[in-house]
């Protein structure tokens, strides 16, 4: 499974136990921390803007795994920058859009500080819109809620289970 860590603090750390609970499980994981990718901010005006190789890189890890995992703050209530910028960079520069993310099985999670639940409902719109089966159990962490172990080990397998499963098409 393929988890995004949409910053560099407490998102971070959740990806690092999700991905332990993966492997724990037999899951090979990988964390793409998306704020280290370096993707300059996207800018339609500018049409031969260079990307940079995080997005190659980003793209390859989309490719060679199907489950996906992302861990996102919340930001002045909705989707984190990073989060954001990657997927308007996907969009304009990938080969196959759609192929990156039709029928991809992805669960979300998200330790903020403002409580996170608009981050979550932003994510999951977003993740629909562009095709993908989204859990609908998630994870939510906040300084005052610690992460439940138990459903970190539900949401690994219930991913893990989506992603052996054959995608119809």
């Amino acid at each position: 499974m393929l988890i995004l860590a949409a910053s560099s603090g407490e998102n971070l750390a959740m990806a690092r136990q999700i991905a332990a609970a993966a492997g724990a499980d037999g899951v090979n994981a990988e964390i793409i921390e998306l704020c280290r990718l370096d993707l300059p901010l996207y800018n339609p005006t500018v049409p031969d803007l260079d990307p940079g190789p995080g997005l190659e890189r980003l793209v390859d890890a989309l490719q060679r795994h199907r489950a996906l995992f992302v861990c996102a703050p919340e930001y002045n209530g909705s989707i984190p920058p990073a989060l954001s910028n990657a997927i308007a960079w996907l969009s304009v520069r990938s080969a196959d859009f759609r192929a990156l993310f039709q029928q991809r099985p992805v669960a979300l999670g998200s330790h903020s500080g403002g409580g996170g639940h608009r981050v979550l409902v932003a994510m999951r719109q977003q993740f629909a819109y562009l095709g993908c089966t989204v859990l609908g159990r998630e994870l939510l962490a906040t300084a005052q809620k610690p992460l439940n172990p138990q459903s970190l080990t539900d949401l690994v397998g219930q991913l893990d289970r989506l992603d052996r499963l054959e995608p119809s098409g």
